[in-house]
């Protein structure tokens, strides 16, 4: 549909990107500028925390494109720009040091921002935040010269640093006040297969604790456990999750209540301003609830649902949530709804480990994962899709054919 409005896209991660490609694919012909804090175009950011900070892969290799990709697509970038205040009414961003740029149409893509711990020391030099290339580049160059890591908290982004840290030969210990590793979002019986994987491979698991303080002189030398016990270490590297970027849009007139407020067309109460990615709270209208997902997958998708709207053909944004995770030589997936579950059902080997976990909510499927049996997530997913009840134990049963289970599930769709 051709479309001579001007359209700002704010921010410079895949929703950006994934908003960028799609305004083109649908027609969209108006003036498109992409407006980044970051002076690189959006990258591969899931690759920071594995293959680029174990030095496998370079920054040009984790673009997912390169600058003369916008080019061609005829998308403007203002990059290394910070937008410092919006004005709805106006149509206006304020930019560093003080340019106004117009649009008619405005798509948030700001994404997420570091949870920053204010305990004692942890303003010390040596403490390290993973979230932006930038960040990822200082603590790659940190890993070359640490032997002894500290990582605070054990969600994806530490686990993965420590796992990324183990398999470059540094002595590695993990704090975290949760009882296994991601027992907030995968449970107690998931979690604890990561932290038996986390040690087998000589990771130092400080599980039920807090960081009370970080010492050091000229940068981090220990750490004082709210147990007493003292930890030598000469990084740290703070992952205790993220929140949505909305600063700028306080006050705004936009709903902010856990990221902005969106419908199921990633559209905000003020026309022509739309929100994707990790940034944007919305109505998923398959489950009935709204939802705030922090992964990759789920921001491509999104930003290119709402480069749909903006174009003119808006399409209800309904999938199945999807992330994944590698750990050594595990591999992770997962696929369904985030929220409250009533049980887990699991099937495979947890020594191994391989092995599918079916989360349930009185009775039926809300979610899945699998670890290192990439085979069975999609019948799994099948069957998240169309909320299938099934028995316990027929999803235990080891012989039991997911495929063939799904298909009737699928049918009913």
């Amino acid at each position: 549909m051709a479309d001579p409005r001007p359209c700002v896209i704010l921010g410079g991660g895949v929703a950006a990107y994934g908003a960028a490609e799609a305004l083109r694919a649908a027609g969209y012909d108006g003036p498109v500028t992409l407006v980044s804090a970051e002076p690189v175009v959006p990258y591969d950011r899931p690759a920071l925390s594995k293959a680029f900070l174990q030095g496998q892969k370079t920054a040009e290799e984790i673009l997912l494109k390169p600058p003369e990709h916008y080019q061609r697509l005829g998308i403007e970038l203002r990059l290394g720009q910070r937008a410092t205040a919006v004005d709805l009414d106006r149509r206006e961003l304020v930019l560093e040091p003080g340019e106004r740029l117009p649009f008619a149409v405005l798509l948030i893509a700001t994404g997420a921002e570091p949870v920053r711990l204010r305990l004692p020391g942890f303003d010390l030099p040596g403490v390290r935040y993973l979230r932006s290339l930038a960040d990822a580049q200082a603590l790659r160059e940190d890993l070359s010269r640490a032997e002894r890591v500290l990582v605070v908290g054990c969600g994806f982004i530490g686990a993965e640093v420590a796992a990324s840290a183990r398999m470059l030969g540094k002595q590695v210990t993990v704090v975290d006040p949760l009882p296994v590793p991601l027992a907030g979002p995968l449970g107690e019986e998931v979690g604890g297969i990561l932290a038996e994987v986390h040690r087998r491979h000589g990771i130092e698991l400080r599980l039920g604790q807090k960081v009370a303080e970080l010492r050091g002189h000229r940068s981090v030398e220990e750490a004082v456990l709210e147990s007493g016990e003292r930890i030598a270490c000469d990084l740290v590297v703070v992952g205790v999750g993220v929140r949505p970027a909305v600063a700028l849009f306080q006050g705004s007139g936009l709903q902010i209540e856990n990221g902005i407020l969106v419908d199921e067309h990633c559209a905000t109460g003020v026309p022509g301003v739309y929100a994707a990615g990790d940034v944007a709270n919305w109505w998923h209208p398959a489950i009935g609830r709204r939802l705030r997902v922090e992964h990759f997958d789920n921001a491509a998708q999104q930003g290119a649902a709402a480069a749909r709207a903006i174009a003119g053909d808006p399409q209800p944004y309904a999938p199945v949530p999807y992330f994944w995770s590698d750990q050594f030589d595990l591999n992770l997936q997962y696929a369904g709804y985030p929220g409250p579950w009533d049980q887990v059902v699991l099937r495979g080997d947890k020594a191994a480990p391989s092995v599918t976990a079916f989360y349930l909510r009185q009775g039926v499927v809300e979610a899945v994962v699998t670890i290192n049996r990439p085979r069975e997530l999609r019948p799994g997913r099948r069957l998240v899709e169309a909320q299938a009840r099934v028995d316990p134990a027929v999803l235990a049963d080891p012989s039991t054919d997911l495929r063939a289970l799904a298909q009737p599930a699928r049918q009913a769709e």
